[in-house]
């Protein structure tokens, strides 16, 4: 056991990245605004993105590459496509967990900074973090903030649980759900839960550098427990935020605000009202942390992608440069983002999600090839293999639901 804790780290990582707005946001009002019924959503979505996710770390255990260089041995289109989908949304993505974080540290802290400003300090922490720490200081800094998060969020529901009564819980609170717009939320929820399939690529990368910098290739076992570590505490946060808003929101008659911070507001502020005030500030630190986690891993990752994509093979003083100019140009262009298109944002964060949703199932295809591939030679039991294959089916489904979501919701 020991051997495989040592190992440990890129499952946090994944952890890190996952638990965001999908977490925050969407699970919490899941629980709030539709009742018991949408846990099945979240497991039923954590269940079909698992094995796709899981191949990420499996192919780099078994051949020391990631999956960037995994599609580069499929042919040219696999890459191009990836990459077409990774720059459709990286600057986007970037700005847009960074202005929530921002939002959420002006809740906190009180400074009468303003959100752009809080942006800025946030992303120089987290560059000069990822510079000068590198990945060994992202690897510590995440083990200790997602075990730290996972510990406190469940203190606070447990909390909670000795608050409510049971009986005013719903089953599935409103109808609206089998409406349009409550299957459009169904579905955006098991799209973003735990996180988007993209993610398998950085987790591949972040198994590579943990090798590099380790000087010790991790086997299939190690990696594994990693990322079933990962997973499972992605998995297990998002019931736990689906369960604080079941239990502090759901029997409200509260019209809950659409926008991630002043949602995020109104959940500390409910918490408040039924724990008491010494629960503000570690309601508010939660949700800090949780967007904080997702913003410093972020700015690592796509970074860390470009690089790879730009520059193949081991790991070279280029690829260095490639990952420290990028980490730059993303956030700067982030920012950019936040000061010239405040009107725009959301429409602009609605074409990332889109896209993102959409390459779920077209990713988690190239990954299932990418493990089928018979020059790779990794060994994939039969039964896992046909599970494999009924998952794909379901995020095909979802893909094309959401389609369908988009054109009725565009005809009126």
């Amino acid at each position: 056991m020991r051997g495989l804790l040592r190992h440990i780290g890129p499952g946090f990582l994944l952890a890190g990245a996952a638990i965001g707005v999908s977490h925050l946001v969407q699970a919490t009002r899941a629980g709030a605004d539709y009742g018991v019924v949408l846990i099945f959503a979240i497991l039923i979505a954590c269940l079909t993105k698992y094995p796709f996710m899981e191949f990420g770390s499996r192919y780099a255990s078994a051949t020391g590459k990631n999956l960037i260089d995994g599609y580069r041995t499929l042919g040219p289109g696999y890459l191009k496509v990836f990459a077409l989908i990774t720059i459709s949304t990286m600057f986007i993505i970037q700005a847009a967990v960074t202005i929530v974080s921002a939002g959420l540290a002006e809740y906190l802290f009180e400074f009468g900074w303003s959100n752009f400003t809080w942006s800025l300090l946030l992303l120089i922490f987290c560059i000069l973090i990822l510079l000068i720490g590198k990945y060994k200081k992202l690897d510590f800094l995440m083990k200790i903030v997602i075990s730290f998060l996972t510990v406190c969020t469940l203190f606070s529901v447990v909390v909670a649980a000795f608050q409510i009564d049971f009986s005013s819980i719903s089953f599935n609170k409103s109808p609206e759900l089998w409406t349009l717009s409550g299957v459009g939320f169904v579905i955006a929820l098991m799209g973003w839960m735990p996180i988007p399939i993209d993610a398998s690529v950085w987790h591949s990368i972040w198994i590579q550098e943990k090798a590099y910098q380790t000087h010790h290739q991790t086997n299939l076992k190690e990696a594994g427990f990693d990322f079933n570590l990962g997973y499972i505490s992605a998995t297990l946060l998002g019931i736990l935020f689906f369960m604080m808003g079941l239990f502090l929101m759901n029997n409200s008659n509260i019209s809950f605000a659409s926008g991630s911070v002043a949602f995020s507001g109104q959940l500390i502020e409910m918490y408040t009202q039924t724990l008491g005030e010494w629960s503000r500030v570690l309601i508010a630190f939660i949700a800090f942390v949780t967007m904080f986690s997702t913003t410093l891993t972020v700015t690592d990752a796509f970074p860390r992608v470009m690089s790879k994509l730009i520059q193949s093979g081991k790991q070279s003083r280029k690829e260095q440069k490639t990952y420290q100019l990028f980490i730059i140009v993303i956030p700067v262009v982030a920012l950019g983002i936040l000061y010239t298109l405040k009107s725009t944002f959301t429409v602009l964060v609605d074409f990332a999600a889109g896209l993102s949703f959409l390459a779920s199932p077209v990713l988690a295809w190239f990954n299932l090839k990418l493990m089928t591939n018979k020059n790779n030679k990794i060994m994939i039991s039969s039964g896992y293999l046909l599970f494999s294959k009924v998952c794909l089916f379901f995020l095909v489904c979802f893909g094309l639901g959401y389609i369908v979501y988009e054109v009725f919701n565009y005809l009126g």
